[in-house]
């Protein structure tokens, strides 16, 4: 008889609640869980995708190594065995820094997955390890370390009982929420406005999000660190700031007004696009709102400016009253507190070392993820030579993914942690592939201490995986242990024991010793989830600066002020191109469902009306867009939806490679942006890719054959 089971959906921070139904260890259906005391009955097309991937005939179940007649399975033993032995031979011969570990999106959605990381980083020991954060997200967690002194403490819009809003470069209708676990995404949003509020959307395209705000303003790419300077301007100007009530909670607001008399609309507007009577405007309106916040997202992490940026949405929300109080920016309590087990690992550490060749600095244990490929080919002392890949598909994540991809087939070893072989992994010596989410469950450990609302909930497998399969912990864990010496003796079988079921031990200590005091036991009792109320004021916990007080001018930013006043002055590039999202697409994760790919073209290029007359260019023609590291085809859509002197194009596209692997994303036809972003064009700061804003040229593409 088919059973109803229930799971939160980990494709992204959502958390949407699914209604699972299984027939005979089948997933038959998936569909929104009303009951869900997060998401409410919210769901996306992608939450019923993933019975697409469990049962995509293309996902590996097995371990496979890449031989001269294709890619053969062979055991987990033979596989284990062969990767241990060649990553402890190369290691012993160049150092433990001549082993690169990139660490993918995924893991951080699945509890397994991110603890199994940990264990694998740890035997692995090397300085060369990356992640998909230098992407996106490292400007927003190395200002929460630089201005609450905890790369965690990461305080997210109180969306429930706020009044006015103002985004930044984030598309919560297309992401359903990023560094804002969200759940009912439409619903949350749409009840700012109907208690009255407002939302206003600054970006430099007319988003999907726009269409549920009051107001929507283009803004250049990169003028966002402009802009919050200007408005807090106009805050201090008009005596907005109760200096003395910041100052009990936080240092620095006298630098930060000096700071900002240095950049009054009038001097911003022109750069950045946005009149300075709009910026006036806004100031004001953020100032007399009973309630407000300012919320940025990936749009601005990968900028020009992005810890700039980052750090002045924190000041803003500090200096207006609206930090750690209702309706403002405040902090998750999870039931499972992860902050401490991630200082215990991870630290909040910067520019302990520097890349060998660039010389970009280190953050949070990692580098800079475009160096890679300039690690792999240079010669010397530290040089890569074996890459780890764990659930990333940096080929199409990275700048220039076509250097880097020459790079990985001129390794000496690598293997994938992953069950698709796509564009990285497809150069891989072995690949192992976890089990699906479905068969392996969930607690989203990382994701809950972003969420908008206090709940937990507990997944566990609604089917059971095939014999002999592994989840991520098992591999990472094996992995782990074999690294550390032959497969031999007492000590590996003592190891295995104690390492089997410690993700789940783990998570059971910290739900009893949190405020909570829940268990895996209780929730596995409340299927769907346990709400724990509105957040609350938090400040003494979660701000971990030495005395205790905020800072609102980090040392650390100052030098990096002239760039920015330089860049205000500068000449423009008649095109920069930026990225998307889409609401049916999860970067390059998800293009094998078919469902997801179907329908109209979603990766076309969007240009302006008047970019497109300048050019000569027709809605619906073929064009070339060229970068300085490369060149790809494209159809455009003109569209007055983007900014004037910009043109974008969605990443994670491009699986032409893959076609024989892939077969449902490699019958798609879309270029991949990750040929035109360039691996140079890195902020100073913290090595964080600009990904939006690369100058391009665009040009008519000879006609097709008939």
């Amino acid at each position: 008889m088919p059973e109803l089971r229930q799971f939160t959906c980990n494709l992204c921070e959502a958390l949407c609640g699914l209604n699972v139904t299984v027939d005979e260890n089948r997933v038959t259906e998936i569909r929104p869980d009303p009951d869900d005391v997060f998401s409410r009955g919210h769901i996306c097309p992608k939450g019923p995708a993933l019975r697409e991937v469990l049962d995509d005939p293309d996902r590996l179940r097995a371990p496979v190594r890449r031989t001269a007649n294709g890619w053969q399975p062979i055991s987990w033993d033979e596989a284990f065995a062969e990767v241990a032995s060649r990553l402890r031979a190369i290691r012993a011969e160049h150092g433990k820094d001549a082993v690169a570990l990139y660490i993918g999106n995924p893991t951080v959605h699945g509890y397994r997955a991110s603890l199994g990381s940990q264990a694998l980083a740890a035997a692995l020991g090397t300085r060369n390890k990356y992640d998909a954060n230098s992407q996106d997200s490292n400007p927003k967690l190395f200002a929460c370390m630089q201005v609450y002194g905890d790369g965690l403490s990461i305080p997210v819009p109180d969306v429930d009982r706020t009044d006015f809003m103002l985004i930044l470069g984030g598309n919560p209708a297309a992401s359903n929420g990023s560094i804002m676990s969200l759940g009912d995404v439409r619903g949350r949003l749409r009840g700012i406005r109907e208690r009255g509020g407002r939302i206003v959307l600054v970006d430099p395209r007319r988003t999907e999000t726009a269409a549920w705000c009051d107001e929507h303003h283009f803004i250049r790419p990169g003028g966002d660190a402009a802009l919050l300077l200007a408005l807090l301007h106009e805050l201090f100007k008009h005596g907005r700031v109760d200096e003395a009530r910041v100052e009990q909670l936080a240092r620095g607001v006298a630098d930060l007004r000096v700071l900002a008399a240095r950049f009054p609309p009038e001097r911003v507007a022109p750069a950045i696009g946005l009149d300075a009577a709009i910026i006036r405007r806004l100031a004001g309106e953020l100032a007399r709102a009973p309630r407000a916040v300012v919320y940025a997202r990936v749009g601005v992490c990968q900028n020009d400016f992005g810890p700039l940026a980052s750090w002045l949405v924190e000041a803003i929300n500090v200096v207006t009253g609206n930090f750690d109080r209702e309706g403002g920016a405040m902090f998750s309590s999870p039931a499972a507190d992860i902050g401490g087990l991630a200082r215990l690992l991870v630290g909040n550490h910067y520019d302990r070392w520097r890349s060998r060749v660039r010389r970009l600095p280190e953050f949070l244990g990692t580098l800079p993820s475009a160096v890679m490929a300039e690690e792999m080919e240079t010669p010397g002392p530290g040089q890569i030579r074996a890459f780890v890949s764990f659930a990333g598909n940096p080929v199409l994540s990275i700048p220039n993914g076509e250097r880097l991809s020459r790079a990985l087939a001129r390794l000496e070893y690598m293997v994938a942690i992953d069950f698709y072989i796509n564009e990285t992994t497809r150069h891989a010596n072995i690949i192992l592939p976890p089990t699906h989410v479905l068969e392996s469950g969930n607690y989203d450990l990382v994701l809950l201490t972003l969420a908008v609302r206090n709940y937990a909930k507990y997944s566990p497998a609604v089917v059971a995986p095939p014999d002999g399969a592994r989840d991520d912990w098992q591999i990472c864990s094996e992995l782990a242990l074999r690294l550390a010496g032959p497969d031999v003796g007492i000590v590996q079988r003592l190891g295995r024991r104690l390492l089997d079921g410690a993700p789940e031990r783990l998570i059971d200590g910290l739900l009893r010793f949190g405020r909570a005091k829940l268990s895996l036991a209780k929730l596995r009792a409340a299927p769907h989830g346990v709400d724990l109320g509105a957040l609350e004021p938090s400040r003494k916990r979660k701000v971990r600066t030495p005395d205790g007080l905020v800072r609102l001018y980090p040392e650390v930013y100052r030098a990096d002020v002239p760039r920015l006043e330089a860049w205000l002055d500068a000449a423009r590039a008649p095109l920069v191109l930026i990225g998307r999202r889409h609401l049916r697409s999860n970067n390059s994760w998800m293009h094998n469902a078919r469902s997801l790919v179907k329908g109209p073209d979603r990766a076309q290029l969007l240009m302006h009306p008047n970019d497109a007359a300048d050019r000569q260019i027709s809605d619906g023609a073929r064009v070339r867009v060229k970068s300085r590291v490369g060149e790809v085809a494209a159809r455009v859509a003109v569209t007055d939806d983007i900014m004037r002197g910009v043109v974008s194009l969605p990443h994670g596209f491009g699986h032409a490679q893959v076609k024989d692997t892939l077969q449902v994303a490699g019958a798609v036809d879309a270029p991949s942006v990750n040929e035109l972003t360039d691996e140079a064009l890195v902020e100073p700061l913290i090595g964080n890719s600009i990904l939006n804003g690369v100058p391009v040229t665009v040009t008519a593409a000879a006609p097709e054959p008939a």
